[in-house]
């Protein structure tokens, strides 16, 4: 599952953004995080608002669309991807559109200051995960082994 991810959402939706996006580290965040959100299988949050394999909310979404680091890229991906530039619509995509929905996640976390942390930084991605995802109710308790199934794939297929 996680390498089909990869392969067929994260991968697309970083070919879809700047070069200097994509590394290791970012494709290792969009997995522990997906892992962490939604187990990398639902798209639909059971019982709450968020939507896509990331779980955003209609926050998450303005905050891409608005934040001065991601808008003209977030503009782009939505040209791309033909969706309208609004929260309702990428909001209401995110659910079947999972290129688009890894895009948005990678965008939000460039928007943080800070560099992305290094392969291994556990700690240091559970940190950027709060700081950019701001969950309602965080399981640092599920993060590691989703973090380590995160750096497993990037290893493996190194």
């Amino acid at each position: 599952m996680i390498r089909e991810i990869r392969a067929q959402a994260i991968a697309p939706a970083l070919a879809l953004l700047p070069s200097n996006m994509a590394s290791p580290e970012a494709v290792a965040q969009l997995l522990a995080i997906g892992l962490q959100e939604s187990g990398l299988v639902h798209r639909r949050q059971i019982g709450g608002p968020a939507r896509g394999l990331l779980q955003f909310e209609t926050g998450g979404v303005r905050g891409v669309l608005t934040h001065e680091a991601s808008r003209s890229h977030a503009l782009a991906l939505c040209a791309a991807r033909g969706i309208e530039p609004t929260t309702a619509a990428v909001y209401a995509s995110l659910e079947r559109d999972d290129v688009l929905a890894m895009a948005i996640g990678r965008l939000l976390l460039w928007t943080d200051p800070k560099p992305l942390p290094g392969l291994g930084k556990a700690d240091e991605a559970w940190a950027l995960y709060l700081r950019t995802w701001r969950p309602g109710k965080p399981h640092r308790n599920r993060w590691d082994a989703c973090y380590a199934s995160a750096l497993r794939e990037i290893r493996e297929s190194a």
